[in-house]
């Protein structure tokens, strides 16, 4: 009986030899299989092709006549589930041969194999050993996402590791290794007393491989960002996949300045010849006004108060102290929510565009007294044009218009004039809110004396080339007598100073440096992007023997190449180190250079500080009585959080930082403060493509010439290359809806549609709520639910039932939406209803009231 060895082989080297090797009459010498396949979907037909013709064909194998394979001469062995595959028909056909089984197999892998009988396992006579037999799966035709070949490896062999305990690297187990090798070494030396040479030598040498073992472990540590546990390693980490770990920033708060009686337009400077002009919050016992570099001065600061420092230059006006409103003769007077607009009483030549106002509550309305003022109702605004000084025509009284940015309108109503309620005589009340101006940007921190940082150290390591580093250990030399007797290379010292002020105040730069129309709103002093945050260093400066150098601080150094820039590196506890270039990213200070440096310090939620809380103005200019705060301070915020940066930095390269997709053109716009949504269409024009991008701006305001120019810059940094951008109005579709309401009769009638009116209006609700049809309340695409509408109407007081008989697009006459409960839009579409009498295309909504008193 004939074995053959199961070898597992890469290449086809048998087959070709098989395939190839002939007798000396030019006849194969031998025959075997070339492969298998299933040829059924039933999976009971088999077909098997041979490399040469079979028995009982023409060309046959072997060259003498050999009787014709039969089913006794097939075995189909394995199966796990379904095992003993029965064949029964064998047919040949030249060089291949179909064979039929009762059954298909499972899952398993089968093996076919040639025998002379079912008694002798040997393959018939003619056909080699090693291709009488192949393996295969009745599972073949299944659909897979593997490659049909299977990979044949061979295991390597197992090789039993040593253990090894890695932990061993503190001092005792260094201690304890050197003494057990001292045991092989010196026999006989055994004493373990600490005062031995011996054991001091030990200790000491265990002492300093712990101290190496703590610095090898603490790198390893480092090396990666979910194990880095300093802050300069994980923002490092981070900055590789282009996420900034956030260093905080400091707060800003609006500042008014007081003048003395009889001064007027003066100049109050932000910085003097002392420094920045500086604001203090209340100290008990220090004046209002600190003369710079004074021993008050320095009192004020020893009791620890939260310092402001003046963001730009102001010109002083005492007509500016307090600016009142005038109300054209009415005994109750307010401005409304959204108002951008006002006129003040009397002529102010010098209140001028971009001027900063702040409207507060001076009275309260019901009792007209100080102390009763809401505290809570104070906000800026920013002018947008001169004050436009004239004449009430009725009067002669002097007056003055001015109006404000559109970002700054009103959040809540003004009361500028009431009646006191019956307790308090129901008296009228005048100038109940009043105009405070004056006012000037402050920012959290306080800039500090020039400081030493020290020289950078010497040259004392070399490097030596590999052909003369056999004279010194490792290549390095220490020193500088060449022993080596080849050129040696210095190595840079390393110079990272750090400051001793903390924390480093963190900025963002002064808002207002804008030039011609773009003037930017009040509000928009308070928000800035986290990118533009900056450490504030105000000086840098190093000085050598060839003079003076003027350093720069900037977020990395991959764009400095040969610049004098630094790197400010921020570490848990607050402290600064400044980290300079290596000469290509960066220049390198040279050996000698002494560096000195003024920054500023003070940052994060610290600044926050509440309204009337500064009190005190370090300045020499003695015509300024004071200063205050009307409104909090903002913007003041912490550090991120190591453990933040490393859940955010490694999803920060997955941000997308260009528009590809109309999707993304969508997402990108919408970025833009003030847009609501957005959406975006391609459209061949004739010669390239343009990207149509539809805004739906909050509030429902129009897509102008301004904020058309202002999304455009935006979107420049995002588009790509060959496409242009054009930027269009969302389409409104208007609406017409009634609604039949019955009053409850204990309700008046007008009371009941009034309320419903203006709930179911385009307007904010003296509530601070939306009415129902408020723009902002409709987007692209959002279908329009009857339901609401219902739910909405049930709220309002007196209402016992409403019913709505009209739910349409105007102009569309139609009842499909009024029996679905609901009224699809487009993509591009937005639903409008402005119910206005004077542009009823905007939509309309018709209450029909019944019943009540």
């Amino acid at each position: 009986m004939t074995m053959t060895t199961p070898y597992r082989c890469k290449n086809e080297t048998r087959r070709a030899l098989v395939r190839n090797t002939k007798g000396a009459d030019g006849k194969p010498v031998l025959n075997g299989i070339d492969f298998l396949e299933v040829a059924t979907a039933d999976q009971k037909t088999l077909r098997v092709r041979f490399l040469h013709p079979l028995p009982g064909q023409s060309n046959q194998v072997p060259p003498s006549p050999a009787p014709p394979l039969t089913p006794a001469n097939v075995v189909i062995d394995g199966g796990v589930r379904i095992r003993g595959i029965r064949v029964g028909t064998v047919g040949a056909t030249d060089r291949v041969l179909t064979v039929t089984v009762a059954e298909p197999g499972d899952f398993s892998t089968y093996v076919f194999r040639l025998v002379t009988s079912a008694d002798d396992p040997a393959p018939p006579t003619g056909f080699d050993p090693q291709l009488s037999a192949i393996e295969f799966s009745f599972k073949v035709t299944c659909p897979s996402d593997f490659d049909c070949k299977p990979a044949e490896a061979c295991a390597p062999p197992s090789v039993s590791q040593p253990e090894i305990n890695y932990l061993a690297k503190d001092y005792a187990s260094f201690r304890r290794v050197m003494l057990d090798r001292l045991s092989l070494l010196l026999p006989r030396w055994s004493e373990r007393s600490p005062a031995d040479l011996g054991i001091a030598l030990v200790e000491l040498l265990a002492y300093v491989a712990d101290h190496l073992s703590y610095q090898q472990d603490a790198a390893a540590t480092e090396a990666y960002l979910g194990t880095a546990r300093r802050r300069i390693s994980v923002r490092r980490h981070a900055r590789l996949v282009d996420y900034s770990l956030f260093e905080g920033s400091n707060a800003r708060v609006w500042v008014q300045v007081r003048l003395k009686p009889g001064r007027d337009n003066v100049l109050l400077s932000r910085t003097s010849g002392q420094g920045p002009t500086m604001l203090l919050t209340r100290v008990e016992g220090s004046d209002a006004v600190i003369a710079p570099g004074s021993a008050a001065q320095q009192a004020a600061l020893t009791a620890g108060p939260v310092v402001f420092e003046l963001m730009d230059d102001v010109r002083l006006f005492r007509q500016h102290h307090e600016l009142p409103f005038y109300t054209w003769g009415d005994k109750e007077c307010c401005l409304p929510t959204g108002a951008t607009r006002a006129t003040l009483k009397g002529h102010y030549p010098h209140l001028t565009r971009g001027a900063v106002l702040i409207l507060q509550e001076k009275k309260g309305p019901k009792t007209g007294a100080e102390t009763d003022a809401d505290p809570s109702r104070r906000h800026a605004v920013r002018l947008i044009r001169d004050a436009v000084n004239t004449k009430d025509p009725l009067n002669q009284e002097p007056i003055a218009e001015i109006e404000w940015h559109a970002e700054d309108a009103l959040p809540f109503s003004f009361c500028l004039s009431s009646k006191t309620d019956k307790d308090h005589g129901e008296d009228e009340v005048d100038d109940v809110t009043v105009a405070l101006g004056n006012i000037v940007l402050a920012d959290h921190g306080r800039t500090m004396a020039e400081e030493d940082l020290g020289t950078v150290p010497p040259v004392r390591l070399f490097r030596i080339p590999a052909r003369h580093a056999a004279s010194s250990l490792g290549g390095f030399e220490i020193g500088r007598e060449d022993r080596s007797g080849g050129p040696r290379q210095p190595v840079p010292p390393r110079f990272r100073p750090a400051l001793q002020g903390k924390p480093l105040t963190q900025a963002a730069p002064y808002p207002y440096r804008e030039v011609g129309e773009d003037l930017r709103s009040a509000h928009a002093a308070m928000q800035y992007r986290r990118a533009t945050v900056r450490p504030q260093i105000v000086s840098l400066t190093s000085t050598d023997e060839a003079g003076s150098t003027e350093w720069t601080a900037k977020p990395d150094l991959l764009n400095s190449r040969q610049l004098n820039d630094c790197v400010v590196e921020m570490e848990e506890d607050g402290t600064a180190f400044l980290r300079f270039g290596d000469g290509r990213y960066g220049n390198r200070p040279p050996s000698g250079s002494r560096f000195t440096v003024r920054y500023r310090v003070g940052n994060g939620a610290q600044g926050n500080i509440g309204a009337d809380t500064l009190a005190h103005l370090v300045t020499e200019n003695a015509d300024v009585a004071g200063v205050g705060n009307p409104m909090a301070a903002q913007g003041g915020q912490e550090p991120e959080s190591v453990e933040s940066a490393r859940q955010n930095a490694p999803y920060a390269f997955r941000a997308q930082g260009r528009a590809v997709t109309m999707r993304d053109y969508g997402r990108v716009t919408e970025r833009h403060r003030g847009v609501q949504r957005a959406a975006a269409s391609l459209r061949w024009t004739g010669s390239w493509h343009t990207v149509f991008v539809t805004v739906d701006r909050s509030g429902g305001s129009r897509v102008d010439a301004r904020f058309e120019a202002d999304l455009r810059r935006h979107l420049e940094r995002y588009r790509m290359a060959g496409h242009d951008v054009e930027i269009d109005d969302p389409r409104f579709v208007p609406l017409e809806i009634e609604m039949q309401v019955c009053v409850h009769p204990d309700y008046f009638r007008g009371d009941v549609t009034e309320a419903l009116l203006r709930l179911f209006s385009n307007r904010v609700l003296p509530d601070g709520r939306r009415g129902i049809f408020h723009p902002d309340n409709f987007t692209f695409g959002q279908t329009v639910y009857l339901s609401p509408l219902y739910a909405a109407a049930e709220t309002v007081a007196g209402v016992a039932s409403a019913r709505v008989t009209v739910f349409q697009r105007q102009g569309l006459p139609g009842t499909e939406a009024l029996h679905t409960g609901e009224l699809k839009l487009g993509r591009l579409e937005i639903a409008r209803l402005d119910n206005d009498a004077n542009f009823p295309e905007r939509g309309v909504f018709r209450l029909i009231a019944e019943g009540g008193k």
